[in-house]
Parts: C-alpha cells; structure tokens; sequence
C-alpha cells in the first residue's frame, strides 16, 4: 500500500526560520545526535522538510540573507508574543 502524502503549510516566515534552524542542527552543531542514535528513522522526515524549505526558498540564496532572517525572526516573535520586550527573545521578563 503506498502512503499518501502529507501536506504541511507554513507561512514564509516560518518556513524560511525553520530552514535556517534545520541548516544548524544539521550541518553545524551536534544537536541531532542523540535524536538519531534514538531513532534513525527520524532522519527522513527532518531531510525531507529541509530539502524541501531549501529548494522552495530563494531568500537562503540572497545576499543580505541575515538581514532578511533576522526580520523574520522578530516578526514570528511579535506574532506570537506581542510587540513588547517580550518579543526580543521569545521569553518573558523576570
């Protein structure tokens, strides 16, 4: 029986913070390991997304790509925590 496909949206944002942070785990850091050497499995599914952000989008290819990450960043955080402090790092004040 073949699987169906899944389809999963996000919104350019999204999709171009969770490509950079997929490039980190999986080409700069040691993040990963113990995922994979828990469940090796998990490799296809996380290849995939990240060919998939990668051959969609042209923003990981432009010159001021940190510039254009880092607006992304802090319009997710707004988004999500509200224009104040608070969207700076995603945590709340102490």
């Amino acid at each position: 029986m073949a699987e169906e496909p899944i389809t999963i949206k996000f919104t350019r944002d999204q999709a171009f913070v969770l490509s950079d942070w997929l490039y980190q785990v999986m080409h700069r850091s040691d993040v990963l390991d113990d995922l994979l050497k828990a469940d090796r499995a998990v490799w296809s599914p996380i290849y995939a997304i990240s060919g998939a952000l990668e051959t969609t989008l042209a923003e990981v290819f432009m010159p001021d790509y940190d510039e254009r990450l880092k607006a992304a960043r802090q319009r997710l955080l707004v988004e999500m925590y509200g224009p104040d402090d608070e969207a700076e790092t995603g945590e709340t004040a102490s």
